[in-house]
């Protein structure tokens, strides 16, 4: 059987703000001490992680010194071998982004955001950062009488724009993610889904150095299917980068060990990255539960890889079962693969080739048998690879 133990080459990451979340929550205060990001390089290692990701505001959990904390975060990740493949700026902790960072009303928030980011940006790129993620978690609003979101999409727009130019001027090697997610904290945020980013995209000044972030949890809260969200993205060539964690159903952002929501789901995920050409890192963002002490974090963290390790194995072993092969034909799933018109063939030519509806109509798709094989390899009552 296999160890399902993680290796650097696997390319799992965390941020930090994941295992160094205090578990504050609304009705709460925090049940954990803050966490030292050294820390949580040194043991994430150890646990055969590939790299950390962070916030500006994550590297002063316990060290309020930005020089001494970046230092000390330097030297850990010399130390370990760590790599830094993403970072982010938070524009949603402190009152002053209560109405948003970009898309304020306020027009010093939005330029003391964009200040904020730059500075971050600068870090990053010397840290080997490669995508930056912009999360607009405060950049909605709870009355429609409150913003103007055209003029709202405007200001993001020019700030993304504005971000792009900066890159491009310093020559740092970074692209920016979008992540989209439909409420939580504000009543309805901007860019909700992983369809808005996409239109959002295509009209800033560099659409090329601009993609996603899509979360499994966010999408989930639209009450979408979190995998198709990844093959659209995919297929438009914009997953720059991905969250993983656990979701039950279209409630709060509950943030799950990855695989411990919706299983089936996580299980054709792990299937389309693995067999659909993504080559990014795999990050989790998911908090430990606020009922678990400091030594129960780690074993949150050391969970994450090893349900995508053991859905990665299923996988594999799915797609080489000949039984799988032949449902997969018989439901023509490879059909789909082929142009609907033939070489050299026009619509206005389309000929007539014999083709009779009611007899097309009575041929069944056996699909239910191939979701219960896919079932039975998740389930483990089929044979491995």
């Amino acid at each position: 059987m296999p160890a399902f133990t993680p290796t650097s080459d696997d390319l799992f990451t965390f941020g930090l703000w994941t295992v160094g979340w205090q578990a504050r929550d609304p009705f709460g205060d925090a049940s954990r001490p803050p966490l030292d990001p050294v820390e949580s390089v040194h043991r994430l290692a150890e646990l055969g992680a590939y790299g950390v990701t962070f916030h500006d505001d994550d590297l002063l959990a316990v060290e309020p010194d930005r020089e001494r904390a970046v230092a000390a975060f330097r030297k850990a990740l010399a130390e370990t071998g760590m790599k830094v493949p993403m970072a982010t700026t938070n524009l949603f902790t402190h009152p002053v982004f209560r109405d948003g960072a970009f898309t304020s009303n306020d027009r010093d928030v939005r330029r003391y955001a964009l200040r904020k980011v730059r500075r971050n940006l600068d870090l990053a790129a010397s840290l080997g950062a490669r995508t930056y993620v912009c999360w607009g978690g405060r950049e909605g609003a709870e009355s429609d009488a409150a913003k103007d979101v055209r003029s709202a999409l405007d200001r993001y727009k020019e700030a993304l724009d504005l971000l792009c130019a900066y890159v491009k001027e310093q020559e740092y090697d970074i692209r920016f993610a979008i992540e989209p997610k439909p409420n939580e904290p504000r009543g309805d945020i901007l860019l909700p889904t992983i369809g808005h980013a996409l239109a959002f995209i295509d009209e800033l000044e560099h659409p090329e150095m601009v993609g996603l972030n899509p979360e499994v949890g966010h999408e989930q809260m639209a009450g979408l299917n979190f995998v198709h969200g990844i093959a659209q993205a995919l297929w438009h060539g914009k997953l720059f980068h991905l969250d993983l964690n656990g979701q039950h159903g279209p409630r709060y952002d509950q943030d799950l060990v990855f695989g411990h929501g919706d299983v089936k789901s996580a299980f054709f995920l792990v299937d389309l990255l693995e067999h659909g050409g993504y080559e990014g890192p795999r990050h989790f963002d998911y908090k430990p539960l606020r009922t678990e002490d400091p030594e129960d974090v780690w074993v949150s963290a050391a969970a994450n890889m090893r349900t995508y390790l053991i859905l990665r194995e299923k996988a594999r072993a799915f797609r080489a079962d000949p039984e799988v092969r032949e449902a997969l034909r018989a439901s023509r799933v490879d059909e789909l693969a082929t142009p609907t018109l033939a070489p050299g063939e026009t619509l206005a030519g389309l000929s007539d080739d014999g083709f009779d509806p009611d007899v097309a109509a009575a041929r069944g798709y056996h699909f239910s048998h191939l979701n219960q094989l896919a079932l039975e390899h998740l389930l483990g009552v089929r044979g491995a690879a």
